[in-house]
């Protein structure tokens, strides 16, 4: 190749470079970054072509490995956003078909253990995304710990309870029966998987635990409205928060259901909002005037732009749905401290729930019209609220047993 040559095929290389880099820094506004983290991911993916072009790599070669190794270069400890940036350039370059997709790596048989289960749960068992996303994590240690399925001829019930009992120490009752109802369902369903010959699942012995030993934590009206008024709603995040803390005290929707709300959940012609909620149950309820008045002025004034269908976003960059169902315990949780509410105990989002089944009781109101309310699948989860009606528990309570001996 002549040297004139040579200096077109490099010229046009830097051209293959420069086109992608300018379609990835255009993509930035759009996801709500501000001027300055654009101008420092450009510094950085314009030195990491530049750095490619010198090493002799195509733009097709930008993947992981380049990334890492560029890193590795400049000497020192990368930082988390020097990554998080460069896999994001990376990934929009695997997006526009520049970069091949990744070479899927062939799943152990654990893995392929774990995923038939996922798929029992939603399609035989009918469990919404959240509920497998908190069962798998703890059939997974499970599988690690048994080394499943090689070692399964050994699987038996003394090695389960083993297992049960060694995860269960030092941790609180709820972990404990959260551990043991998920390995009763995995074991449940190997046996009718075939995997197994027996049913291990009943070597998982109950944990025993009293759903009605307490009295649920509740806030009175008027510390509701205390958390309410403490609430700037001039601010993004007070804005944003005010909203959702709405939804939670008037509505009584869970977390992960504040989380999950979608714009085409917002029925304003109709006046309802559509709650989806446990089961995959999808139910209407009215849009009361306050909530929809707050869900109108975050969306107008606050949302922005996003291609996500959440309602509610992140407050940072990129701007995408909530992580979860924790996002919307913290903002609560933020918000009763600010209003220096916080009642003793474990204290979260659900705290509003059980404010609203415990004034609708103070209202006169049955446990068959909360349990509809709070879209309880049985009456025996609303039972819970009746032991808050202390002035009706009154009259039904026995006299304390005299100190006096009666000749």
């Amino acid at each position: 190749m002549s040297k004139r040559n040579s200096q077109r095929s490099q010229t046009a290389g830097a051209e293959t470079f420069d086109v992608q880099v300018k379609g990835f820094l255009e993509m930035l506004p759009t996801m709500g970054y501000t001027p300055s983290t654009r101008h420092g991911k450009r510094w950085l993916v314009m030195r990491f072509v530049r750095w490619a072009q010198g090493v002799g790599f195509e733009v097709a070669d930008l993947d992981e490995v380049c990334a890492s190794t560029f890193l590795v270069s400049r000497g020192g400890e990368p930082r988390k956003m020097e990554r998080a940036t460069l896999q994001q350039f990376v990934d929009y370059l695997r997006t526009i078909g520049v970069v091949p997709p990744r070479t899927a790596s062939e799943p152990s048989a654990a893995e392929v253990m774990l995923l038939r289960y996922s798929e029992h749960l939603r399609n035989d068992r009918g469990l919404c995304d959240r509920s497998v996303e908190v069962y798998t994590p703890l059939v997974r240690s499970f599988l690690e710990a048994q080394q499943l399925p090689e070692d399964l001829p050994s699987l038996d019930a003394s090695a389960v309870r083993a297992y049960l009992v060694d995860r269960s120490r030092n941790r609180s009752g709820s972990f404990v029966k959260l551990l043991a109802a998920s390995l009763r369902s995995f074991l449940r369903f190997l046996f009718f998987d075939g995997v197994t010959d027996i049913d291990l699942s009943k070597a998982v012995p109950p944990i025993r635990q009293w759903r009605l030993a307490n009295v649920p934590s509740f806030l009175t009206p008027e510390e509701i409205e205390q958390v309410l008024a403490a609430t700037d709603r001039s601010t993004k995040s007070g804005c944003r928060a005010y909203a959702m803390l709405l939804l939670l005290a008037r509505l009584g929707l869970r977390p992960g259901e504040v989380a999950t709300l979608g714009l085409d959940d917002l029925r304003w012609d109709v006046g309802e909002i559509v709650v989806r909620g446990k089961g995959r149950l999808n139910v209407p309820l009215p849009l009361l005037d306050d909530v929809g008045e707050a869900l109108e002025l975050y969306l107008l004034e606050v949302r922005g732009k996003s291609s996500s269908r959440r309602v509610f976003l992140r407050l940072c960059a990129p701007h995408v749905g909530l992580s979860g169902p924790t996002a919307v315990c913290l903002v609560a949780r933020q918000a009763l401290q600010r209003a220096g509410v916080m009642p003793a105990g474990r204290v979260g989002a659900h705290i509003f729930r059980h404010s609203l089944a415990t004034r609708m009781l103070g209202h006169g109101a049955a446990l068959g019209e909360i349990a509809q309310v709070l879209r309880h699948r049985t009456i025996e989860t609303t039972q819970l609220y009746a032991k808050v009606d202390f002035e009706s528990l009154s009259g039904v309570a026995l006299p304390w047993p005299s100190t006096e001996v009666h000749q």
